[in-house]
């Protein structure tokens, strides 16, 4: 699905620069062609550079990161802070834009802005701020996903649609870091991510939720999987239930095999009457004894798109699944990523976001368990089974027994829609559901290491919490954050409580 919207840019700035006639060649990015591919790492050679004798005389590769190294920048802005970017040039073509450097440990602190060429008008964007603060999301610490070498830092991605220009400049911030007077410098080895979705080999999701659920029972909400290792989570790829190899379909599908058949686009929606039975049938089944699967109230379940509806490139990802014990919280999130996409967008949001995640900042899936668009539409996310508790890297600190929910899009100064809203409500009224969980209660996790909880906290949370009860973050944006009291009231309802 390519159908993108000129007007998705935001373009403030009609004027038409002229632009070098060749393209830069391009190098590849950290895990360029994903973590199966063994690439040599993020200086490799991409093969498929563009020559710099002339105009394009290829067609845009479908599915690629364009990795490029930033540069120092000279001009009339004047002060000391240091400052690094790219002249506006011509590139393949590219919908979404990140900056990533090498050591995830360093932080940028400063302004990323960029602007971007819209493909087909040749209109250029204003400069558009990019969210440095991303940190907060990723892997746990001393986990083997967090160990990886090709782990980076990175700042939170921007949705820009069809584009084949960029101009960037990033800018250290001209204040000392509070208790030291050196002025901050920017982290080594910048790049600018830009990310191409590829074309979805299938018809993905439509553009509106369907709230429509089932009326004769179907089977699904299997018992989550135990955690390899008696219980205890484990951080080692392919370690999970169900190895399968990437770039199967089927074996990735295979976790939700009571919900819906092999390679299905989405999971079907369920009556509240269809969901218990099923829930029901499961728990006699169940052999594992697994905890909350007996539990009284659950909300019905919704209609979730899958990793083949929305397109995901299986190749991309590590084998395996990994799971955690149990899920006692769903941590809300925003993208941060924009609002200029509309939903017939969203898949290509939400591979590009993947392959982000995976390629660029070097994780082993994305980060979200599931994603919300402006629609209502639900998504799952990392790989492994809707109904499991699978481990993601969306709360650093609170991954394990916990699941992440995103909706596309900033929420700092927007409102969510309400579409969105009734979705995440409905979303955490069946996840929880399985797992026992009243959405407006609390209970505890423990800190893996964050800069509001110190390893080892045994921290009192909303069942239902924001990303900033775990990290101090702006996440999930002010006037998202202050729609959770109402999600938890409506999931509460829908659990019939």
């Amino acid at each position: 699905m390519r159908g993108y919207l000129a007007s998705s840019i935001g373009v403030t700035c009609a004027a038409v620069l002229t632009l070098p006639f060749a393209l830069p060649a391009t190098e590849a990015g950290p895990g360029e062609r994903g973590p199966s591919a063994g690439t040599a790492g993020p200086d490799a050679a991409d093969t498929r550079a563009i020559s710099a004798a002339g105009p394009v005389a290829e067609q845009a590769v479908p599915g690629e990161t364009q990795s490029l190294p930033l540069v120092p920048l000279t001009g009339p802005r004047g002060g000391t802070a240091p400052e690094q970017g790219l002249k506006p040039q011509a590139v393949r073509s590219f919908s979404l834009v990140g900056v990533v450097w090498g050591d995830p440990g360093a932080e940028l602190r400063g302004s990323v802005q960029i602007r971007t060429r819209a493909t087909g008008t040749g209109r250029w964007s204003g400069w558009q701020d990019v969210e440095t603060h991303n940190s907060d999301h990723g892997p746990d610490p001393e986990t083997a996903e967090s160990r990886s070498s090709r782990v980076r830092g990175s700042t939170a991605p921007l949705w820009v649609g069809d584009s084949d220009g960029i101009e960037v400049r990033v800018r250290a911030a001209d204040a000392p870091k509070a208790g030291t007077t050196r002025a901050p410098m920017l982290p080594d080895g910048l790049r600018v991510a830009l990310v191409d979705p590829g074309a979805e080999s299938q018809p993905g999701a439509t553009t509106q939720n369907s709230h429509t659920a089932a009326s004769a029972p179907q089977s699904g909400g299997g018992a989550p999987a135990d955690t390899p290792g008696a219980g205890a989570p484990s951080d080692t790829p392919g370690a999970g239930a169900s190895a399968d190899a990437p770039g199967a379909g089927s074996a990735t599908s295979a976790p939700n095999a009571d919900l819906a058949p092999p390679n299905a686009m989405e999971i079907p929606a369920l009556s509240k009457a269809a969901t218990e039975e099923a829930l029901n049938k499961a728990t006699l089944e169940a052999s594992d004894g697994s905890e909350g699967r007996a539990g009284p109230y659950i909300g019905p379940r919704p209609r979730i798109v899958t990793r083949h509806g929305w397109g995901a490139d299986e190749g991309l990802r590590e084998g395996g699944f990994i799971y955690t014990d149990s899920v006692k919280v769903a941590f809300v999130h925003h993208t941060a990523s924009g609002n200029n996409y509309s939903c017939s967008q969203a898949p290509s949001v939400i591979r590009s976001i993947y392959r982000y995640h995976v390629v660029s900042s070097g994780w082993r899936d994305i980060g979200y368990n599931f994603l919300v668009d402006k629609c209502g539409n639900i998504y799952e996310g990392r790989a492994g089974g809707v109904a499991k508790p699978v481990m993601g890297a969306h709360t650093l600190g609170f991954n394990s027994n916990s699941t992440g929910i995103a909706v596309l899009g900033s929420y700092g100064s927007v409102d969510p829609p309400a579409a969105a809203v009734d979705a995440l409500a409905e979303l955490a009224a069946w996840k929880l559901g399985l797992y026992g969980l009243d959405p407006r209660g609390k209970t505890y996790l423990e800190s893996a290491g964050g800069n509001l909880y110190p390893k080892g906290t045994n921290v009192r949370l909303n069942v239902i919490s924001g990303h900033r009860d775990g990290f101090a973050t702006e996440c999930p944006g002010r006037l998202l954050y202050g729609k959770l009291g109402l999600v938890r009231s409506i999931a509460a309802r829908l659990q019939g409580r």
